[in-house]
């Protein structure tokens, strides 16, 4: 790594959430870790389910008022030995009392903006996907251990959702 990398790193990463709200950066940080992760995707067009395995990896940025997330997957081809498939920054907005959503998934064209709020026993992500229909990302079941995420859309503005993606794993780190 260069000077300029770790220096970056070093900026970027923090070692912990901010002490002025702890309860909130509590619910993000609560996935801080390594995660290995098993999903299933709808191919909406043929109806397919795909599944796949990857690897989550979640860390505290931003002198700990952010959580950011990357999704890697195993590659044979990459220099890494990984490919970095996606990347979610989750930025607590002390305003709102809620926490702002940014995803980026540069090599699927897809792009999505949520908001997220505590819901039941894990967090809501509600927002717009690329294509413009509202999506909902739900994190449940999150232990210490594990968690269940779900990726649903609605073709009608909110009145009905289906699911399209399912995630299910357990803590590596």
């Amino acid at each position: 790594m260069t000077t300029s990398e770790s220096r970056f790193a070093e900026a970027l990463i923090a070692d912990g959430p901010t002490p002025e709200y702890p309860g909130r950066m509590r619910r993000f940080g609560q996935l801080v870790g390594t995660w290995a992760a098993h999903g299933s995707r709808l191919d909406e067009a043929t109806g397919e389910w795909t599944e796949r395995d990857f690897t989550w990896i979640v860390q505290f940025i931003l002198d700990g008022r952010a959580v950011q997330d990357v999704e890697v997957v195993a590659s044979d081809t990459h220099p890494s030995g990984f490919e970095t498939v996606a990347t979610a920054v989750r930025v607590y907005d002390q305003l709102a009392g809620a926490w702002r959503v940014s995803y980026f998934a540069p090599t699927l064209g897809e792009y999505c903006h949520l908001i997220a709020t505590p819901y039941r026993n894990g967090l809501r992500q509600d927002g717009t996907g690329t294509d413009g229909r509202p999506v909902r990302w739900n994190f449940t079941s999150i232990t210490e251990d594990g968690y269940t995420w779900e990726g649903w859309v609605s073709d009608d503005e909110g009145a009905t959702w289906h699911l399209v993606e399912h995630n299910e794993a357990v803590r590596v780190h």
